[in-house]
């Protein structure tokens, strides 16, 4: 019987070899039966309540954006605005629960003297295990945004989302996870993170209510106003403010030398000081958002930038009423949306908002509009109208005529107005020269004396 001969590893590089049953030596690849290790950061992270977390916020903000739709897709201001709400009053409930739940897991597990004897400081085992609280909701919302803002782009005119204010509300979200992991940490209950979630829905909901200057401290507070835009500092400051404060409470508990905790809770303060000092000015008015874009009729009509693309469909809507008011003296030369005080008289009338009325790009109701339209040619603020005057229920019965027969809605025969469907009927009858006579009439009239408006 033959015997195998061994080589020395150390002697070559070839493989190594193996001793057959049949004793010949055959030769295989050097294979290793060990996989590394996963990194506990990335087990944190995969594992646990933090994906669901994500889950949930992609999911909230979600059926909040579907249940508002179409309303606040046609205005970056107005998406960006939904999207704060959306995140802090509704998501940052979720976020503070999470991070409560986590901090409360090696207490409910009874880990905790076990995960002490490790080599790590405290303050790193802390990073570890608050991961999942301080990630996941912020990156989830930072995926729904997106998604909200990729909705708003077909249909927006001019402007911008206020991507540094979408930042910071991310961040918010971050530090109020942290923030609850504190809590979880400090606090062994196991309702205290419901309870959690509730005062901080309530917390992030009062500020708004309030007119001081202080109430920009909360991530939560929207600013509907659709030609403004935010100081270019409020964002990064609001992401201090807010980093700040989770920073000092994660460090506080956890940190070796817990003075180091003064750092951010400094930075914090600092930052708090001009954003409450600045107050509502935090938001200046945007020429460019503000900017007139005109069409070329008789009339005029003139929307802001941010609704240009509504110019077709509002030019379209005002077409026949604009037809009616063509020649007339006392008639307007144009009508203009937005900021702007329209000029003294009736030579420039205000016009409906059309991203009011306007659904994924188009008016939802044209002929509700133009009749909108008219309600702004005419209204005047009437204080000497005498409401208990004979003559008052005449004269509301011709100006609702009037204004049904310069721009008709369908639903006009719905309403019981019998004075007003009879003087219709009148105007109706007319020609265009005694229609052309009788607006002259009215447009000259004093609307607030009963007395003067002219029956057809």
């Amino acid at each position: 019987m033959s015997v195998p001969r061994l080589r020395d590893d150390r002697l070559s590089d070839g493989p190594t070899p193996e001793i057959d049953t049949a004793g010949s030596a055959g030769t295989v690849p050097r294979t290793s039966t060990t996989r590394p290790s996963a990194h506990p950061l990335r087990t944190e992270l995969l594992r646990g309540i933090g994906p669901w977390a994500g889950a949930a916020t992609v999911a909230v903000i979600a059926l909040v954006l579907y249940g508002k739709a179409p309303g606040w897709q046609g205005r970056w201001a107005e998406a960006t605005d939904l999207l704060r709400i959306t995140a802090l009053l509704f998501c940052g409930p979720l976020a503070v629960a999470t991070g409560c739940w986590q901090g409360g897991r090696e207490r409910r597990r009874r880990t905790g003297e076990l995960l002490a004897s490790l080599p790590r400081t405290p303050l790193r085992r802390s990073l570890h295990a608050v991961a999942p609280a301080a990630f996941w909701p912020p990156v989830a919302y930072l995926v729904g945004a997106a998604g909200g803002l990729l909705a708003t782009w077909p249909y927006a005119g001019g402007g911008h989302p206020f991507v540094a204010l979408i930042a910071a509300d991310a961040v918010a979200l971050a530090s109020l996870g942290t923030v609850g992991f504190v809590v979880g940490r400090l606090v062994a209950w196991r309702l205290t993170a419901p309870l959690l979630a509730v005062v901080t829905y309530v917390g992030l909901g009062i500020p708004s209510y309030s007119n001081a200057g202080a109430r920009w401290l909360d991530p939560a507070t929207d600013h509907f106003y659709f030609w403004d835009r935010p100081v270019w500092w409020f964002g990064p400051a609001s992401a201090l403010w807010t980093g700040g404060l989770a920073g000092a409470a994660l460090l506080a508990y956890a940190a070796r030398h817990r003075v180091v905790a003064l750092v951010p809770l400094a930075v914090a303060l600092a930052v708090a000081v001009p954003i409450v000092r600045t107050g509502d000015d935090l938001w200046r008015p945007d020429p460019e958002a503000a900017r007139l874009v005109c069409d070329d009729g008789t009339p005029q009509v003139c929307v802001t930038a941010i609704d240009r693309k509504l110019l077709p469909g509002t030019s379209a809507a005002l077409a026949g009423l604009n037809a009616k008011l063509r020649g007339i003296p006392g008639a307007p030369s144009r009508w203009i949306d937005g900021p702007r005080a329209p000029a003294p008289g009736r030579d420039e009338v205000r016009l409906p908002s059309p991203g009011d009325s306007a659904v994924h790009g188009r008016l939802s109701d044209p002929a509700f509009y133009a009749n909108s339209a008219v309600g702004y040619l005419f209204s005047e603020d009437c204080d000497r109208l005498d409401f208990d005057s004979p003559g008052t229920a005449r004269a509301t019965a011709v100006n609702d005529a009037v204004r049904q027969w310069l721009a008709p809605r369908p639903d006009f025969d719905a309403f019981p107005w019998p004075e007003a469907k009879s003087q219709l009927k009148r105007l109706e009858a007319m020609d265009h020269a005694q229609g052309h006579a009788y607006l002259t009439r009215y447009l000259a009239a004093d609307l607030c004396d009963t007395d003067e408006v002219p029956v057809p």
